[in-house]
């Protein structure tokens, strides 16, 4: 809502009084109370009082430099206010009344001219700017040249020794709380008893007031004694204002992302009342409004800076973790890892939660997203990762069972990508469902996808996942840097590749070549034995399959080409699943599953034959990256992870610098 007052009204019979704020045009009706028989009329009014008269231009000039119009309704009369007053009614204005016969009949308008604004960051600099200085500050707009404050929730933990985030409570604990906070002030100016016969009430709207927590800070006192005065069932607040000049300021939290039932927007408003008659109502006078967007959630790809990577100790995994922390110190990041006594045995990092970032122009404050999957690594998210200046937000799904899919290993996001003439400046949420209902079907549950979707920057894409045992998609896709063309490469893994190198090694004489070959207590198997395997072969053209379906999603969702895809040799195998339905999984460690820190990707050795003193899929797949300049480590994992149908991707966990992008600056 734009920044209205009331219409004033004039008549002859007596002086008409009114309150006229700075910075609006307030409708003057001049033609309910006029005379019968007058035709025309003209205004004259104080030097402070600009009166505009539209659309047509005036029928007669007066020699006084005065004008006069005819008393035609399609005509649209309004006051603006220079500057405030000094006292109240000392700006007049008088309306002349003109008939054929007689003299002019007058109605004498008496003005007081007073400031009340809100002013928020509405332009986006990290600096305020009055809300009534814009055209519409009530409609919220995306883009480069987009306006509407923004609001981030603070979900973050400054207080370590605090039970609650931020958000939970109705207290600001100093000044690291209002960083996490926007500013909102009220200007006003008024004669000095203007506040006798009128009152100010801030408020929101009752469905937002669950939404939003509004503290106002007290002159002259500690920041600790900010009081609310908006929020949960306080959906109003009367404001006790000194007359003269003064400024109110407020800081704002918020208390909810975007979801299915809430598109992110909140509208604060003023209202100045008249209470002048206590026989009747308070009158509306005048409203200011300034509207607020909730900053989403955002993911960030593989092609972003690591800044540190998350790992689980379990029983005998020190030479993966050592190999991790490596890499680790390799990309220039910490390794941060979740004691054996806190995982509770569950090795699975990247499955439990998926580390983002929230921006407004003051502030970009990591948040993790805590996946409802709800095992050993539960409370990780919130008694490891939040905390001071790093946020949390989880869903929790009220109906329905969480399945597999509700892992956040099925939760990856593209690089930045252009389809067509639509952009993507922050990428694309890529998550796996099923291909169609079934009794024995599982999809991400409806809360998440709603949730993902409502953030509105990283348009989400449904891949085919439930092919796979466990239903991921980092199970056959990744993504890595690149120099060149779009930035990146999409890595899908493919059974097609990998019979291909096997049947050029046969044709090599290396048909003897064993894979599995330094593995314990694991059965190998010959290069020429895996090539006459049918029943293996009917596996993976069936793997092979669901790949290349997701593969024309990706290339149309995200505007690929082959030129831009890697294909990584890998096998899997079906295996049954306790509904009795047959579903893939890795037949050695998948090399897709892999850890990307920049230029050094951890990769799950694959112990694959060894033709000439070096494992023939390592090459290959060295041969597909190294000249992109990246380094390839290959890790075993098979005992700790993939014997356990995971790879080092589902075991780690990586917090990446945000986009210089801003996310405002982009049209969803």
């Amino acid at each position: 809502m734009m920044a209205q007052g009331a219409v004033i009204r004039v008549a002859p019979e007596q002086p008409a009084h009114a309150v006229c704020v700075l910075g609006t045009r307030t409708p003057l009706d001049v033609f309910s109370s006029a005379p019968k028989n007058c035709t025309s009329f003209g205004i004259d009014a104080s030097p402070e009082v600009v009166v505009q008269v539209g659309p047509s231009p005036p029928a007669k000039k007066k020699p006084k430099g005065s004008s006069k119009w005819p008393l035609d309704l399609e005509l649209e009369v309004t006051v603006r206010m220079k500057a405030a007053s000094g006292s109240m009614s000392d700006r007049k204005v008088q309306i002349s009344y003109y008939s054929p016969k007689g003299p002019p009949v007058k109605a004498l308008l008496y003005l007081t001219g007073v400031e009340i604004s809100l002013q928020a960051d509405i332009s986006r600099t990290g600096k305020l700017k009055p809300a009534g200085t814009l055209k519409d500050q009530g409609t919220w707009t995306w883009g480069p040249y987009g306006q509407g404050a923004i609001l981030l929730v603070n979900c973050d933990k400054d207080n370590p020794r605090s039970a609650t985030m931020d958000c939970e409570d109705d207290v600001v604990r100093d000044h690291r709380d209002l960083q996490d906070m926007s500013l909102m002030t009220l200007r006003t100016q008024t004669p000095g008893n203007f506040f006798t016969k009128h009152r100010l009430v801030l408020h929101v709207a009752r469905s937002e007031m669950d939404k939003v927590r509004v503290f106002q800070a007290k002159r002259g006192e500690l920041v600790s004694k900010a009081e609310v005065v908006l929020g949960p069932e306080q959906p109003s607040h009367p404001l006790e204002v000194p007359g003269g000049q003064h400024t109110a300021v407020f800081y704002l939290e918020g208390l909810a992302f975007p979801d299915a039932s809430f598109r992110g927007l909140i509208t604060l408003t003023v209202s100045l009342l008249d209470t002048s008659n206590p026989r009747l109502p308070e009158a509306l006078v005048f409203q200011d409004s300034v509207v607020f967007r909730v900053a989403p959630w955002i993911m960030t790809p593989n092609t972003q800076p690591p800044q540190e990577v998350y790992a689980c100790r379990i029983i005998e995994n020190d030479c993966f973790l050592k190999a991790v922390n490596t890499l680790a110190k390799k990309a220039k990041c910490k390794l941060v890892i979740c004691p054996e006594e806190e995982n509770m045995d569950d090795q699975w990092m990247q499955d439990e939660m998926e580390i983002g970032y929230i921006q407004a122009p003051h502030k970009t404050m990591p948040v993790v997203f805590d996946s409802p999957r709800n095992r050993g690594l539960k409370d990780f998210p919130i008694k490891r990762v939040l905390g001071p200046d790093f946020g949390y937000v989880t869903q929790n799904p009220q109906t329905g069972l969480v399945t597999g899919l509700d892992s956040f290993g099925n939760l990856e996001v593209s690089p930045p990508v252009t389809v067509g003439d639509k952009e993507y400046p922050l990428g694309r949420i890529l998550i796996g469902n099923s291909s169609y209902p079934s009794p024995q079907s599982r999809d991400m549950h409806q809360v998440l996808q709603d949730f993902l979707s409502a953030q509105q920057v990283q348009a989400p894409v449904k891949l085919y996942s439930d092919w796979l045992y466990v239903g991921h998609v980092d199970e056959f896709l990744s993504f890595v840097p690149a120099p060149d063309r779009k930035g990146f490469r999409l890595l899908l893994a493919s059974p097609r590749s990998c019979y291909q190198l096997f049947r050029e090694q046969q044709q090599k004489g290396h048909g003897e070549a064993l894979l599995f070959e330094g593995i314990m207590r694991k059965k190998l198997h010959k290069i020429k034995d895996i090539l006459s395997d049918k029943k293996l072969q009917e596996h993976n053209t069936y793997a092979q399959g669901c790949i290349d379906w997701n593969r024309e999603v990706l290339k149309r969702e995200l505007g690929l080409a082959d030129r831009d895809i890697l294909d990584i040799p890998q096998l899997f195998k079906l295996v049954e699943k306790s509904s009795n339905s047959l579903k893939a999984e890795a037949f050695f460690p998948d090399m897709v599953n892999m850890l990307v820190l920049g230029k050094h990707l951890g990769i799950p050795k694959p112990f694959g034959p060894i033709i000439d003193g070096r494992c023939c899929l390592e090459e290959k797949v060295r041969s597909l990256l190294e000249p992109l300049g990246l380094r390839c480590t290959f890790i075993d994992d098979f005992y700790d992870y993939h014997v356990k149908q995971g790879e080092v991707h589902c075991g780690t966990n990586v917090r990446r610098k945000p986009f210089s992008f801003k996310w405002w600056h982009m049209v969803p």
